[in-house]
């Protein structure tokens, strides 16, 4: 069996496919991002699920693409893990961006994800090119859903929301300053934490509190990322993640303004994966 997992901070999406190619299982589990969680709590996410546990001694072949797998620690760590969880099978371990990529395109384009956590690269046909380093969402992130939980706090905290919406804020959230500072500081998952205001967000994103909010993190994700390559002028850009699927009017406004050409938008990037994993074989 071979088993495929594309994997951000919040969630782990599993797709098993048989031999024939055949889908068997398609599964989730809560994310699995070695930067961000210890041994222990990955070890913890994937054996809880039940359905994997089953059929971890018939998996042959393993290809998980995750968030904070950029780097080579991180990423050893991870495949140490799926190696010794799932014995039979060989283990590739790879960065989200690489995910992102092959499931929208084999062709030359720039490739973004938009979801909890926001990154950019650059396939040039061959291979995936990427020239920023990711330092995570305390310094990075622009335009994901962590981004976006922060300015809502930020916002609502300095008197910058408009009152009707602050109200409904309110409503919505426990704003209690320690729960705040509990999740930030002390819980596990800090940057989902954040990613769960976003909801707020997209749901009175036709305000114009909204869309400055929105444009603003867009433009910086676009000023500082997708800029970065100049291959962005001639080539459509695609986006993964929920981020750009609940946004998708208020991105392509933004892209049209700098003359860049929006692509596909793909929410989850699994399925495409699996076609890229049976197209190698």
């Amino acid at each position: 069996m071979i088993l495929i997992a594309d994997s951000g901070s919040t969630k782990t999406n599993w797709l098993v496919l048989d031999k024939t190619g055949k889908e068997v299982l398609r599964t989730r589990t809560k994310g699995l991002n070695p930067a961000v969680f210890d041994l222990e709590i990955l070890q913890n996410r994937i054996e809880e699920n039940k359905e994997l546990t089953k059929i971890k001694d018939l998996v042959t072949k393993i290809y998980f693409y995750g968030a904070g797998c950029g780097t080579e620690t991180p990423k050893k760590i991870l495949k140490n893990l799926l190696v010794n969880l799932f014995k039979n099978a060989s283990v590739k371990v790879k960065e989200d961006t690489e995910a992102a990529v092959f499931s929208v395109t084999d062709k030359p384009a720039i490739v973004c994800i938009l979801g909890t956590g926001s990154n950019c690269s650059y396939f040039d046909g061959q291979t995936v090119h990427q020239k920023i380093a990711s330092l995570g969402y305390i310094v990075m992130d622009d335009a994901s859903g962590n981004y976006y939980g922060k300015q809502l706090l930020r916002d609502y905290f300095f008197n910058k929301m408009p009152n009707e919406l602050a109200t409904e804020f309110k409503k919505t959230y426990d704003l209690n300053p320690d729960t705040i500072k509990l999740n930030l500081y002390k819980k596990e998952n800090p940057n989902t934490y954040l990613a769960n205001f976003v909801r707020f967000l997209i749901q009175f994103k036709k305000t114009d509190y909204a869309q400055k909010v929105i444009k603003k993190g867009l433009n910086l994700f676009i000023e500082n990322q997708i800029l970065q390559y100049p291959e962005s002028q001639n080539l459509p850009i695609h986006f993964i993640g929920s981020i750009a699927h609940f946004l998708r009017e208020e991105l392509k406004e933004c892209l049209n303004e700098k003359g860049l050409q929006l692509g596909k938008i793909e929410r989850h990037p699994i399925n495409g994966l699996a076609k890229h994993h049976l197209n190698k074989k």
